[in-house]
């Protein structure tokens, strides 16, 4: 699948998941933006990839903050000159956004749960608003949201995680209809729902430090069919094909990615 000619803004550029993100879409010839809130890694991701012949570019920004948001996408656009696609990757869990089996559930730490679950929803629909105007003016493009099993699945711990992404799933549909209303086939919204993946947010709840699995772990292994975490780059295929011209009829769908997690019962 070719992206070739496209600009491609990946939002959490710097995490586990938005690394091999980018590496995809630059592997599929596209140019992209690596926007974050670390600075140095999202410069080093942009400087190995132009070094091999690919087009990046740092974009320093916090999802939830508008004005940084437009600073990076009039950066991309003076650099780029356009941008077709968005991935909203950014988001995760907090400590405080955390109920542990131990604590009383009618003195949960509210204000916590709201911030992670501002960070996942509201960390979508900022950078939609922003890049999706310039989106609108290259005539076209696909925007891929990360929901997540825990929008699907009462998965204990993570509320405010949950809520957020939820919301994501609300969010994907309602949006891609008024897009679809208003734009026909030109701007597309879709999601994909990722199963268990080690990353920085959820390693320490899954696995121990001698890389054995927790109780947790042991749960979720227990739980999915094939039996062990997914690898991030099982989530390109997905990705590259909903931000390429192959899907152009597929608006408003979430794709799971989990290895059977959602479908199976446990028993």
């Amino acid at each position: 699948m070719s992206l070739k000619g496209k600009v491609i803004v990946v939002t959490g550029g710097t995490g586990i998941l938005g690394g091999s993100f980018i590496d995809a879409i630059c592997g599929a010839e596209a140019k992209v933006g690596i926007l974050g809130r670390n600075a140095s890694v999202a410069a080093q991701r942009a400087a190995e990839i132009n070094k091999k012949g690919g087009s990046a570019l740092a974009l320093v920004a916090d999802v939830l903050d508008e004005a940084q948001l437009v600073a990076a996408r009039e950066k991309i656009l003076q650099e780029f000159g356009a941008v077709h696609g968005l991935v909203n990757a950014a988001g995760g869990n907090m400590p405080e956004g955390i109920l542990q089996p131990d604590e009383n559930i009618f003195e949960m730490n509210l204000s916590g749960m709201q911030r992670v679950a501002e960070l996942n929803l509201w960390g979508t629909l900022l950078p939609t608003q922003v890049f999706g105007k310039a989106i609108v003016d290259a005539g076209g493009g696909s925007i891929v949201n990360i929901s997540s099993m825990s929008s699907q699945r009462a998965i204990t711990k993570v509320l405010g995680y949950s809520l957020g992404k939820a919301g994501i799933d609300c969010y994907t549909k309602w949006f891609a209809v008024e897009l679809a209303n208003r734009y026909g086939d030109k701007i597309r919204m879709n999601a994909i729902a990722p199963g268990f993946f080690l990353t920085e947010q959820n390693r320490t709840l899954l696995t121990n430090e001698d890389n054995s699995y927790t109780q947790r772990g042991n749960l979720v292994i227990g739980h999915t069919p094939m039996k062990r975490f997914g690898i991030p780059e099982e989530l390109n295929g997905a990705l590259l094909w909903l931000l390429g011209e192959e899907s152009r009829f597929v608006t408003g769908t979430i794709i799971n990615i989990d290895g059977g997690f959602s479908t199976s019962s446990g028993v």
